[in-house]
C-alpha cells in the first residue's frame, strides 16, 4: 500500500493506541484491582499483558497485510465471505454508538468527583464533549493522532516523575497479598483496560507505512501501557493514602501537593482520547459499509479532508439522544457497558479465527492462545454475551437476504 503523506507516524499510532486503552481508567483501574487481589493485583496487570500480546501480534499482523477502513470486519470478510464480514461491521456499529455515551458519562463522573460539578450542568458538559469530538475529528485523524502523543508522553512523565520520587522515600506498604483467586478475578476486571485494540485496526488506512508501522505501533502501545497500570499499581500498593481517588493521594503525598489538578486534567483528556478514537473508527466503517453498499450512499460523501461529515454528525446525534435519555430516566449504565465489552470479545474471536485463513501457519501459535483468550473472557461474561449473540443473529439473516438480493440482481457498489 502506499505511503500517506499526511498520515500517522509508528510514534503517533503508539501514541493513540496507549491513550485509547489508558482513558480515564488508568488512575482508577489499579486501585479496584487491588481490592480484588491487593498485592497480587501486581501479578493480575503482568499476567494480562503477557496474555494480551498474541492478540495484539494478530491484530496488528492483521492490519498490516490488510489495511482497511472496515478493520476486522475486513479480515472477516476476507476469510469466511462478505455476510459473516458484514456482520462483525454491522455489530460493531451497534456497539461504538452505546459505548461512547457510556465512556463519555464515565469521564463526566471522573470530572464531578474531582470538581463538584453542579448537577444542573451535567448534560451541558457531556453536550460540549460532542462538539469537542466533532473538532477533533472534521479535519481526520492525523491532527487528534499528534495531540494525542503528547498526551501519552504527558501520562509517562507523571508517572516517571512519580515513581522517582517514591524511589528517594521509605514508605511502609499498606496491603498484603492474597489467594490466587483474587488475582484472576483482578485480571478479569482489568481486562477491559485493554479493549481497544481492535479499533486501531480501523485506521491502518491513516498510516504512512502501515506495512512498516503499525505492528511496532501496536506493540509499543500494549507494551507502554502494560507498564503504565503496573506502575500505578506498585505507587497505590507503597504509598499510603486515605484519598477517594487513590493516585491524586499518591501525588499529593509524594510531590506535595495538586494531584487533583494533575491527575484530573490528565484523565479528562485521557477518557476524551479514548472517545475520540472510537469516534474516528466508527466513521471510517460507516463509510467503508455505505460505498460498499451495506449502508445508505448518503453516508459516502466526503469533506475536504476525505472525513465522512454525515457519519460524524449521524454518530453524535445518537449518542446525544441516548445522553438526554440517560440523564432524564437516571439508568445505571454497568450493564450497558458488560454488553458492549461482549460485542468486543466476540469481534475480537472472529479475527482470531479469521487469522488462521489469512495469516501463515507460523503464525498459529499466536492464534490458538488468542481464540483461547477470548472464549475464557466469553465464560466469564456469562449471559451478559446474549446481547452480542442476539444481535449476531439479527443481523446475520438480515445481511444474507440482502446479499443475495445483491447478487440476484447484479448490483455492484461504487
Amino acid at each position: 500500500m502506499q505511503a500517506t503523506p499526511l498520515g500517522i507516524g509508528r510514534w503517533q499510532g503508539a501514541g493513540l493506541l496507549v491513550t485509547t486503552l489508558l482513558g480515564t481508567s488508568v488512575f482508577i483501574l489499579p486501585q479496584l484491582t487491588i481490592k480484588l487481589a491487593g498485592f497480587g493485583a501486581l501479578w493480575a496487570w503482568g499476567l494480562l499483558t503477557l496474555s494480551i500480546i498474541p492478540v495484539a501480534l494478530v491484530f496488528a499482523s492483521l492490519a498490516s497485510r490488510f489495511p482497511h477502513a472496515a478493520g476486522p470486519a475486513y479480515f472477516v470478510e476476507k476469510a469466511f465471505g462478505a455476510v459473516a464480514g458484514r456482520s462483525v461491521g454491522i455489530i460493531f456499529l451497534l456497539a461504538v454508538p452505546l459505548g461512547t455515551p457510556a465512556a463519555i458519562l464515565m469521564t463526566y463522573q471522573f470530572i464531578d468527583a474531582l470538581f463538584a460539578v453542579p448537577a444542573g450542568m451535567a448534560l451541558v458538559i457531556q453536550s460540549g464533549f460532542l462538539v469537542l469530538l466533532y473538532a477533533l475529528n472534521y479535519r481526520g485523524i492525523h491532527i487528534s493522532a499528534a495531540l494525542q502523543l503528547g498526551l501519552t508522553l504527558s501520562m509517562l512523565a507523571v508517572l516517571a516523575l512519580m515513581l522517582i520520587a517514591r524511589a528517594l522515600v521509605e514508605l511502609p506498604a499498606t496491603v498484603t497479598s492474597t489467594s490466587g483467586s483474587h488475582v484472576l478475578s483482578a485480571a478479569g476486571l482489568a481486562f477491559w483496560s485493554f479493549l481497544g485494540i481492535e479499533a486501531m485496526s480501523h485506521l491502518a488506512a491513516d498510516f504512512r507505512r502501515p506495512d512498516r508501522d503499525l505492528k511496532p505501533a501496536i506493540m509499543i502501545g500494549v507494551v507502554l501501557v502494560g507498564c503504565i497500570y503496573l506502575g500505578c499499581t506498585w505507587l497505590i500498593l507503597s504509598v499510603p493514602t486515605h484519598a477517594p481517588l487513590a493516585m491524586v493521594g499518591v501525588f499529593d503525598r509524594l510531590l506535595g501537593g495538586s494531584g487533583a489538578q494533575i491527575i484530573g486534567l490528565l484523565g479528562l483528556a485521557g477518557g476524551i482520547a479514548a472517545v475520540n478514537i472510537y469516534t474516528a473508527s466508527l466513521i471510517r466503517l460507516t463509510l467503508s459499509f455505505s460505498r460498499a453498499g451495506v449502508l445508505p450512499a448518503w453516508f459516502s460523501k466526503c469533506n475536504r479532508y476525505g472525513v465522512s461529515e454525515r457519519a460524524l454528525v449521524t454518530l453524535l446525534l445518537v449518542v446525544a439522544i441516548i445522553l438526554v435519555a440517560t440523564h432524564q430516566s437516571g439508568q445505571n449504565l454497568e450493564d450497558l457497558v458488560s454488553w458492549v465489552n461482549g460485542i468486543f470479545v466476540m469481534i475480537y474471536f472472529a479475527a482470531m479465527l479469521a487469522a488462521f485463513r489469512l495469516l501463515p501457519a507460523s503464525y498459529h501459535w499466536l492464534t490458538a492462545p488468542g481464540c483461547l483468550f477470548c472464549l475464557m473472557l466469553a465464560w466469564g461474561l456469562g449471559w451478559k454475551m446474549a446481547y452480542a449473540v442476539g444481535m449476531v443473529v439479527i443481523a446475520a439473516p438480515l445481511l444474507w437476504l440482502q446479499h443475495q438480493r445483491k447478487t440476484k440482481t447484479g448490483y455492484t457498489p461504487s
